[in-house]
């Protein structure tokens, strides 16, 4: 009994799911978002390296000496103390205390869905994968009204006070004042990534039985196949063409009808006229 609970959990539709419980815990130990920043304070790209929570890396005490010059201030986190001072005037997130409990959540889903018997696999891994993306999906536009909410209270008292209001992406470049900001995925984001995509495809293949051992024969399958249809796909076009020409001259031109399919004299006449010519020449009637 053992022995066959292990041969099913290499299923590719159970191990995938496996696997992406690993990323969801692995991404809560590296920075999930970095954002890098050049001003002319600075010869060097400062970094700063977000955690899934309330942690703040890399060097985001220099930033904020940066960010005070236009009343721009880290989160406030509520319930924890953080690893860097809390500015007064800082927006409020305590939302950002329950990214663990999401990751975590859906690392235990994961495993659960991987182990479900047959029969409810299928709708285990459907309602995993939506599930996955909803939850990353939100929490994704929950930071962004975060960041828009954040660029536009900034503070009155602020040395630059006369910075208008700004949205810094999710991900993606901006700028503010004199400062240039790029915000892109960290090691824990690209985890992230790739577990959502290894449920994409454990969605794909939630109705087969295909082991580990069946990758490199479904990679070759799937390889051999996007080639045959890119194939099929110029080689429609091409026929395409090809008809296209073939019923025109050189001119460019549609062929003249003819009695018997025969192609006009040069100088326009028919066969039918050539051969009256001819028996008009011989004193035969035509």
């Amino acid at each position: 009994m053992t022995t066959s609970r292990l041969t099913r959990l290499t299923e590719l539709r159970r191990a995938l799911p496996l696997t992406a419980a690993g990323l969801f815990l692995l991404a809560l130990t590296v920075p999930v978002w970095r954002i890098t920043f050049d001003a002319p304070q600075y010869v060097e790209t400062l970094v700063v390296e977000l955690y899934a929570r309330p942690r703040i890396g890399g060097d985001f005490q220099e930033v904020h000496a940066l960010n005070k010059y236009v009343g721009f201030y880290y989160p406030d986190p509520v319930y924890v103390d953080p690893n860097y001072d809390v500015h007064e005037n800082a927006i409020d997130v305590p939302e950002w205390v329950l990214g663990p409990v999401a990751f975590v959540g859906m690392a235990v889903v994961s495993v659960v869905v991987s182990l479900l018997p047959r029969g409810k696999i299928e709708r285990g891994v459907t309602a995993l994968f939506a599930g996955t993306v909803v939850v990353f999906g939100t929490m994704a536009a929950i930071i962004q009204y975060r960041l828009y909410q954040a660029g536009h209270s900034l503070d009155p008292d602020a040395p630059l006070n006369g910075v208008s209001g700004f949205t810094p992406p999710l991900l993606g470049s901006y700028e503010v004042a004199n400062i240039s900001g790029n915000a892109w995925f960290g090691p824990g984001g690209y985890m992230l990534v790739l577990a959502v995509v290894l449920l994409a495809v454990a969605f794909r293949l939630r109705d087969s039985t295909a082991t580990i051992t069946d990758l490199p024969a479904l990679v070759r399958d799937g390889s051999r196949r996007l080639r045959d249809r890119v194939r099929r796909s110029g080689g429609g076009d091409d026929r395409t063409d090809r008809d296209g020409e073939s019923g025109r001259g050189a001119d460019g031109r549609p062929p003249l009808e003819t009695d018997g399919g025969t192609a006009p004299a040069r100088d326009g006449s028919s066969s039918t006229d050539r051969r009256n010519r001819k028996h008009s020449t011989d004193g035969e009637p035509p």
